[in-house]
C-alpha cells in the first residue's frame, strides 16, 4: 500500500480529488465514495441513481462529511477481509487512529440476504490504536446534487437537516457548532477509545431517520462485517491465478448490484470524465443490456450462479418491449425504468472543470442492434439455471433472435454509443450472428425448432458478410466498421464470442494489430482512436481498461499465455490501493479516469483471469499427454 501525507484543509475551487483516492462503500442500494483523507466525497440515497447528499467529487460546494486528524498524518487503507467495509489508518506524530466506514447491512443479512432491509445509513467508527490524536469532524450535507443548503438543528445525540425531500439525521457523540448550513467539531481520540458516528436518510414513506445509540451502531457495524464475510464465504470458490483480485472484483460487482431487482449498475458515479476538462462525461448509474453476457461469465467465476440468475431475471423483466416499430432498449434504471432522459446540472463545476455534469443518459433511446446477441449469449451461459423459464420469457428470447435476423443489416451507434452518424459497426453485426447462433443452441428450450433452418440461413449470411466486409486487407485486421480502416478493440470479441477460432490467422493478425497500433506507451488498449471527431465528440479519452483485459483474454484463448499474463498484469496494476478500477487511464500520467469503480473493468479482469487459468490448464494437460505418449 502507498503512504501519502495529508494536511488539514480543503481547496476552495472545483473538485481536484484524484479518482484513485476514492474507496467504495455499498449496501446494495446506494453507494458512497470515501477519500483517502477521511472525507465522504459522494453519496446518493436511497438508491444508486438517487440525488446526491454529498457530491464534492463534482464541485467543492456540493457537500461532504470529513472525519480526520487536525495535524499532519500518513494514511494507509484496506478493506476488511472478505468485505466491502473500509478501514483507514491515520498515523500522526502523537498517535494512531483507525476510521472504519460502511453502509450498514440489514439486521439479518447473511449470505444471499445481503442488502435486504438496509437502514440507508453510513456508519463511521473512530478507534484509537496508540497515543492520542486530535480529530475534527466537518459535516456539510447538500442534498439534490448541491442545490439544497439545509437548515441544521442540534438535537440530543445528533443533528437534523431540514430541506429537500428526504430526512437526514446525523448521529454524533461529539457536539458540533452549527453555522452556514454546516457543522464542525473537534475531539481527541486516545488509545482504546472508540466513537461511532452515523448519517441516516429516510424518504417520506419510510420509517423516519433517527439518532442511534453507540451500542446499537457498534453491533450493526460488526453485523455488516459478518454479513459481507458470510456472502463471500458462500460464493467465492475461484482458486486460479490472481485469486485475491478475482474475489475482490466479485465483491465489487456485488456492491454495484441493486438488491431489490438484481440489476448491476455500470459504475457508482456520474460525470467523472474520460478526459480531464473534456465533455465526455456520462451518467453510469444504470444497467446496460450490453453488459449481460460478459457479466454472466464474471459472476459465475467470482460470485455464484444465483447472482447471475438474478441479473438475467432483471433483464428479462425490464427489457421485453419488442414492438414491431421499436428496437430493444439498451439500458434501464435499476428498477427497470425505461425513460432515462439526460439533463445537465449547470451549477456544478465538474471534476477538474469537466463539464457538463450530466444526470440521466441520452443513449437510452439509441438504436444498437448488438443487444439481442448479448441477451441470448447470457441465456446460453445460464441454460441449466433457466430451464424452467416461463412462456413470456421464452417468447421474448425467440423475438430477440428473430429481430436480430430482421435488423442485422441496419446501421446503428455501436457498442461505444457513438453520438455521430449511424454506421455498419463490426461488433453490432457480430452480435447479431451471436444472437442467431445462441438461438439455435437454445432452440429446444425455447420451443423454436421450427425457426432453426431460417436462423441458420441468416447466420451464414451474416458470417459471409462479416468475413467479406469486416476484414480489411490494407489494415491487415478486422476493423471498426464496414469500409473503415480504423482499428477498434471490440474486434477482439471475434474470438471471444466463438465467431472464429482464436488460432485463425485473421484473429491472430487482429490481436497483433490491436497490441501494436491501438495501445498507449504503457501497453494499455484504446477503444479506438478519437481523432477527427470520428465519434461525434470533441477531445480525447484515456486507454480503456476493459479493452486491455480483452486483449489479455484473446491472447490466452489463442494459446499465447505468456503475453496474456503480461497484458493482464499491465492492466491490473492500475487498481488503486484498495483494488478498485476506473473506466480509463490517462496515457500520459497513468492517472485513473472515468466513472468509478467501473463494473466493466472488474468484469474484464475476472474473465481474463479465468481465460488465462483455462489456457494454463490446457497447456499443462497437453504437456502431460505429450510426456505420457513419449
Amino acid at each position: 500500500m502507498r503512504n501519502v501525507v495529508f494536511f488539514s484543509g480543503y481547496p476552495a475551487l472545483m473538485s481536484t480529488t484524484p479518482i484513485a483516492d476514492l474507496a467504495l462503500v455499498s449496501d446494495r442500494h446506494s453507494a458512497g465514495l470515501i477519500g483517502r483523507d477521511g472525507s465522504a466525497e459522494w453519496l446518493c440515497f436511497p438508491r444508486f441513481d438517487g440525488p446526491s447528499v454529498f457530491a464534492r467529487l463534482l464541485d467543492d460546494d456540493a457537500g461532504h462529511w470529513a472525519i480526520r486528524p487536525v495535524v499532519p498524518y500518513e494514511t494507509t487503507r484496506r478493506y476488511l477481509p472478505q468485505t466491502m467495509v473500509l478501514e483507514t489508518t491515520f498515523r500522526t506524530g502523537s498517535g494512531t487512529v483507525v476510521l472504519t466506514d460502511a453502509l450498514l447491512a440489514g439486521p439479518d443479512d447473511g449470505g444471499h440476504r445481503l442488502g435486504v432491509g438496509v437502514p440507508h445509513l453510513l456508519a463511521r467508527r473512530v478507534s484509537g490504536l496508540g497515543g492520542e490524536v486530535p480529530m475534527e469532524i466537518e459535516y456539510r450535507p447538500r442534498p439534490e446534487y448541491g442545490l439544497v443548503y439545509p437548515i441544521l438543528s442540534v438535537v440530543e445525540g445528533g443533528v437534523t437537516a431540514r430541506g429537500g425531500v428526504d430526512r437526514l439525521v446525523l448521529t454524533t457523540p461529539v457536539p458540533l457548532c452549527i453555522g452556514d448550513c454546516s457543522g464542525y467539531g473537534v475531539f481527541t481520540v486516545r488509545e482504546g477509545e472508540t466513537r461511532h458516528f452515523a448519517m441516516q436518510c429516510s424518504t417520506p414513506e419510510e420509517t423516519p431517520a433517527r439518532v442511534w445509540d453507540q451500542a446499537e451502531l457498534a453491533a450493526r457495524l460488526d453485523g455488516t462485517i459478518v454479513a459481507w464475510q458470510s456472502w463471500s464465504g458462500l460464493h467465492q470458490a475461484y482458486d486460479g491465478p490472481w485469486r485475491d483480485l478475482v474475489h475482490h472484483s466479485g465483491r465489487v460487482l456485488q456492491a454495484l448490484s441493486f438488491q431489490p431487482s438484481g440489476a448491476i449498475v455500470a459504475a457508482a458515479t456520474t460525470s467523472l470524465p474520460e478526459w480531464a476538462g473534456g465533455e465526455r462525461n456520462w451518467d453510469y448509474r444504470y444497467t446496460w443490456v450490453r453488459d449481460a453476457s460478459l457479466t454472466m461469465g464474471a459472476l459465475w467465476v467470482a460470485a455464484c450462479p444465483d447472482e447471475a440468475s438474478e441479473f438475467f431475471a432483471f433483464l428479462t423483466t425490464a427489457a421485453p418491449s419488442l414492438h414491431k416499430d421499436r428496437a430493444l432498449q439498451i439500458m434501464f434504471g435499476v428498477r427497470g425504468e425505461h425513460d432515462l432522459s439526460e439533463r445537465t446540472l449547470p451549477h456544478l463545476r465538474g471534476w477538474r472543470g469537466s463539464r457538463p455534469v450530466r444526470v440521466g443518459n441520452g443513449a437510452w433511446n439509441q438504436r444498437q442492434i448488438d443487444v439481442y446477441g448479448e441477451l441470448l449469449d447470457a441465456a446460453v451461459r445460464l441454460e441449466q439455471q433457466i430451464g424452467d423459464i416461463d412462456d413470456d420469457v421464452r417468447r421474448f428470447l425467440v423475438a430477440c433472435a428473430d429481430t436480430a435476423a430482421g435488423r442485422w443489416r441496419e446501421k446503428d451507434q455501436g457498442i461505444w454509443e457513438i453520438r455521430g452518424e449511424p454506421r455498419d459497426f463490426l461488433y453490432s453485426k457480430l452480435m447479431c450472428w451471436v444472437a442467431l447462433d445462441r438461438g439455435i443452441a437454445l432452440a429446444g428450450l425455447l420451443r423454436a425448432r421450427g425457426r432453426v433452418e431460417s436462423w441458420r440461413r441468416t447466420r451464414a449470411e451474416i458470417r459471409d458478410t462479416l468475413l467479406r466486409e469486416g476484414w480489411n486487407d490494407r489494415v491487415g485486421a478486422f476493423t471498426q466498421a464496414f469500409g473503415s480502416e480504423e482499428l477498434d478493440a471490440s474486434a477482439l470479441m471475434v474470438p471471444i464470442t466463438g465467431f472464429l477460432p482464436a488460432g485463425d490467422s485473421r484473429v491472430l493478425a487482429t490481436i497483433d494489430a490491436v497490441a501494436d497500433r491501438l495501445t498507449d506507451d504503457h501497453g494499455l488498449v484504446y477503444r479506438y482512436r478519437t481523432g477527427d471527431g470520428i465519434d461525434g465528440l470533441a477531445g480525447e479519452e484515456g486507454a480503456f481498461l476493459l479493452c486491455s483485459f480483452w486483449l489479455a483474454q484473446a491472447l490466452a484463448m489463442s494459446g499465447q499465455v505468456g503475453r496474456a499474463g503480461e497484458a493482464f498484469e499491465r492492466a491490473a496494476a492500475y487498481a488503486n490501493d484498495v483494488g478498485l478500477l476506473s473506466e480509463e487511464v490517462d496515457p500520459g500520467s497513468g492517472e485513473l479516469l472515468g466513472n468509478f469503480p467501473q463494473a466493466f473493468s472488474h468484469i474484464g479482469l475476472v474473465n481474463a483471469a479465468w481465460a488465462i487459468d483455462e489456457a494454463e490448464r490446457t497447456a499443462r494437460a497437453g504437456g502431460a499427454a505429450g510426456a505420457g505418449g513419449a
